[in-house]
């Protein structure tokens, strides 16, 4: 379904925020019969509905969307409405159609788009591979799950695109080159499961893309995927990091050196596996990664890893403390902690207790030397999860600036204190950006 499908046609707008915005501005310029914008969570958070948005749709909050929802030829939704939101389910229950602002923006652009998913790495990924196509003389836009809604995108020429899992759900066309970078438990509440969380997911990847690149090394996602037909980063036959010419690890096309590892300034063997298919992506478009590798390696040298993922705050204590606020699963955390082994490490867990499985953080542990402290609120049960493994030190604190300052005494000098939750931050804090300023300030002012 295609934006100029809409024309003479009754829509319905479920969602006020960015995404519902954007929608409700370009669907009106196509000439619906009637057009209504629905929101079901209004609150004091809520911004004003009046000027050009009141002009085009009127806004119906409340339990009386559902009537306006139920009443329409075409629902368009926001990602942040989830499959299992019980009106969902009966506009299902009634045939309705549902699509998103992406999926209508994707049926006229996805010829002309690299589409970037995964449970983690989508964000350094889609970011590597925007930085690396300019410098490579491939003007792009970048956008999707960074903050800008694919309606507000300008026409270009090429686009870079990091999807969520929500926006992935409805899509009917693929992008040209459809991108995964790993696959695990993740959102299960709002897409009803485990199964249907990879479904919607992988949807990505079911409408016919020109070219699929996916990391290799990834277990589950080479479960999910089987013998379909896929680059494969991270194998022999595709970008890869193997020994190069002085012994050291180098990162490889295929049997070509391209340049060292210590070139890519991000720590972790996943963010290796990130540039890998980032290389893959740029081999698919037709990059000559091979013969521009110099020009190439300047490029990933400059590259600013994003804030928030293992962001390292410089301390004058000799201690390394690292803000990786956004690893809010079990799975990121875990990649976070093997980013820095060898070294004495604190990890700080805990935050909104979303009911998830951390036995797969314990079986990860379970030959690690390491401390943790667990804060509010799912912290005590991490730490309950961790109970008995020999060489895991665990601590409680009540909040975490009081679990900054417990890290300062317990780990060993040129150790590293890391902030690796495995747990969003809503309800103790306003958002990511508020928690990472706390571990900061805390940081800060704990200094010996």
């Amino acid at each position: 379904m295609r934006l100029s499908d809409l024309r003479g046609r009754h829509v319905a707008v479920w969602g006020a925020g960015r995404e519902g915005r954007a929608a409700v501005i370009a669907i009106a310029a196509h000439g619906p019969a009637d057009l209504v914008a629905v929101d079901d969570s209004a609150n004091f958070l809520t911004l004003p509905w009046e000027g050009p948005l009141a002009a085009a749709a009127p806004l119906v909050t409340g339990e009386d969307g559902f009537a306006r929802l139920a009443a329409a030829d075409v629902v368009v939704r926001s990602p942040g409405v989830p499959n299992t939101h019980r009106w969902m389910v009966e506009l299902r229950r009634r045939a309705v159609p549902v699509t998103q602002g992406s999926a209508l923006w994707m049926a006229d652009h996805a010829d002309r788009t690299v589409g970037v998913t995964g449970s983690k790495g989508k964000s350094t990924t889609s970011s590597l591979i925007s930085h690396l196509l300019t410098a490579m003389d491939r003007p792009n836009v970048f956008g999707g799950n960074i903050g800008v809604p694919l309606l507000d995108l300008p026409e270009a020429e090429l686009y870079v695109l990091e999807l969520s899992s929500y926006q992935c759900a409805d899509l009917t066309d693929s992008p040209r080159v459809a991108v995964v970078t790993a696959l695990f438990p993740e959102h299960l509440d709002a897409h009803g499961g485990e199964r249907e969380y990879y479904r919607d997911k992988l949807n990505l990847l079911a409408h016919g893309p020109h070219t699929v690149v996916v990391n290799g090394a990834d277990p589950r996602l080479a479960l999910e995927l089987g013998d379909r037909a896929a680059v494969r980063a991270g194998s022999p036959d595709a970008t890869h990091v193997a020994s190069g010419p002085d012994g050291a690890p180098w990162f490889h096309l295929r049997d070509t050196p391209l340049f060292p590892r210590a070139v890519l300034p991000l720590v972790g063997r996943h963010n290796e596996g990130n540039l890998c298919v980032a290389l893959a992506v740029l081999d698919a478009l037709g990059v000559d990664v091979a013969a521009r590798k110099d020009s190439l390696a300047v490029a990933v040298a400059g590259f600013q890893g994003l804030a928030h993922r293992l962001t390292e705050i410089p301390d004058p204590s000799g201690l390394t403390f690292v803000d990786d606020t956004l690893a809010t699963s079990p799975y990121a955390a875990m990649h976070a902690i093997d980013a820095y082994e060898g070294r004495p490490l604190t990890v700080i867990v805990g935050g909104t207790d979303r009911g998830l499985d951390y036995t797969p953080l314990r079986d990860h542990l379970a030959e690690r030397d390491l401390t943790v402290i667990g804060i509010p609120d799912s912290g005590p049960r991490i730490v309950e999860v961790l109970a008995g493994l020999p060489a895991v030190r665990t601590e409680i604190a009540e909040d975490l600036v009081a679990a900054v300052g417990l890290a300062r005494k317990l780990t060993p000098a040129g150790g590293v204190v890391l902030l690796s939750p495995a747990a969003p931050s809503y309800g103790r804090f306003r958002n990511f950006e508020h928690r990472s300023e706390v571990f900061a300030q805390a940081v800060a002012d704990t200094v010996r």
